[in-house]
């Protein structure tokens, strides 16, 4: 039995333990706070400290550096929504386990929203964590995205697990867009968008049996070995290295030694590291605006040119020689440049908007929620650089094609999709 000292000693060390437990969560809160509003690099020991009214000497009591904050704020998202994702695996079936967990998501949006949920980081910025960190958090992401793929049941053929796979990028990349856009709206609508996007998520946004048309992009020729290159080829060369290895380790010196150009060939077009990643958005949403266009010069239904415009985006995301930027890079960006890449991601996804309203009209495309349905086509485009080695095992055309359906004819097994589909 213990002794009336003893038992005071062990609630005295649960105390103390309890308080740095609450301490060190209120800065992995002020930290993800800071990330959302400023970005990564934003993000400050002094910044943390002002926020939560506490020295920076008492602040490396719990985390000796930054990157161990911002690595403390990104893993405890993660296991947040690992945690969800385990909870919707309890469903009984494939549709359940996806209503439940966007259900989830949704409690947790209105949850933060009212101040009585801890905030989640924005993992735009994961990338750029330095190692071991940028490891660690990338092995529970992908911890995450297999416990999603489980949940559209056994993947008994290499088929099965090629359209299980693709399914949990849309997913994940859905939600972790969804504050984006989400903000927009009221709480009183939440439970409105939760319906409207799982009906996306389940049903797509084609009929039955409409096929998906196919566009292709011309490939652009590899630049030849020369002194100076245009600023085209020093984007492209950018958003391929930011793409894969973020922001830290995609220096000016690697792309112009990809470029085989001098380093002073970058300086002659870009004053500096955040020039360059805007531009490199804004050549991306020079891609989309041509895929829209070039879709809509073809003809045929509003849903003709949709899946065209998606097809050829697609494809240019899977092939990696000129792929669109993709948003983890948000997070370098000074507030005022990311405010203005997120306002021409709404633009584009207005006109996607656009092309669904007019496709609803005419009776092309199944009567969705325009705005939810193209903020979520967006989304599925942003992330499908991501799967460029997926792509690669399955095929272009046929990683294409899953990729695709899921939008068109929803992502549950057993949704309907025609067995081919055109070419234009």
């Amino acid at each position: 039995m213990l002794t009336k000292t003893a038992m005071t000693a062990i609630e005295t060390t649960d105390s103390k333990t309890a308080k740095f437990i609450a301490r060190r969560n209120r800065l992995i809160d002020a930290a993800a706070t800071l990330i959302n509003q400023h970005g990564l690099k934003g993000m400050t020991f002094a910044n943390v400290a002002e926020l939560v009214d506490m020295n920076q000497n008492s602040l490396a009591y719990y985390f000796k550096r930054k990157e161990m904050l911002a690595h403390a704020a990104y893993m405890e998202t993660l296991g947040r929504i690992a945690d969800k994702v385990a909870e919707a695996a309890t469903r009984p079936d494939p549709r359940a386990r996806l209503n439940h967990y966007l259900h989830l998501v949704f409690a947790a949006q209105r949850g933060m929203r009212t101040g009585e949920e801890r905030p989640m980081t924005v993992l735009t910025g994961m990338s750029s964590l330095p190692e071991p960190y940028r490891a660690e958090a990338t092995e529970l992401y992908q911890s995450v995205l297999r416990g999603m793929r489980d949940w559209f049941g056994p993947a008994t053929q290499p088929e099965d697990l090629a359209v299980n796979t693709a399914r949990a990028h849309v997913v994940l990349e859905g939600v972790l867009w969804l504050p984006v856009w989400l903000r927009f709206y009221a709480i009183e609508d939440f439970d409105r968008v939760e319906r409207r996007m799982f009906e996306v998520w389940e049903r797509g946004v084609a009929p039955a049996g409409s096929a998906l048309v196919h566009m292709s992009f011309a490939r652009a020729t590899p630049p030849e070995p020369r002194q100076e290159v245009d600023i085209d080829a020093f984007l492209r060369a950018a958003t391929r290295l930011i793409n894969r290895d973020g922001y830290r380790g995609a220096s000016v010196d690697r792309i112009a030694a990809e470029l085989r150009v001098t380093k002073g060939s970058f300086y002659h077009h870009l004053e500096g590291k955040d020039d360059l990643v805007l531009a490199c958005f804004q050549r991306s949403y020079e891609t989309i605006a041509r895929a829209l266009s070039d879709a809509g010069a073809a003809g045929g239904t509003m849903w003709d040119r949709l899946s065209r415009a998606l097809t050829a985006l697609i494809e240019v995301q899977f092939s990696g020689d000129a792929p669109l930027m993709r948003t983890t890079a948000l997070a370098t960006l000074p507030a005022t440049h990311r405010g203005e890449v997120i306002s021409q991601s709404n633009i584009f996804a207005l006109r996607f908007a656009g092309v669904i309203i007019d496709g609803i009209s005419e009776g092309s495309i199944r009567p969705v929620d325009p705005l939810i349905a193209s903020q979520m086509a967006m989304a599925m485009l942003n992330r499908a650089v991501d799967l460029q080695e997926w792509a690669t095992r399955v095929g272009p055309a046929r990683a294409t094609a899953i990729y695709a359906e899921i939008f068109a004819h929803g992502m549950l097994p057993g949704a309907q999709s025609p067995a081919g589909a055109d070419a234009a």
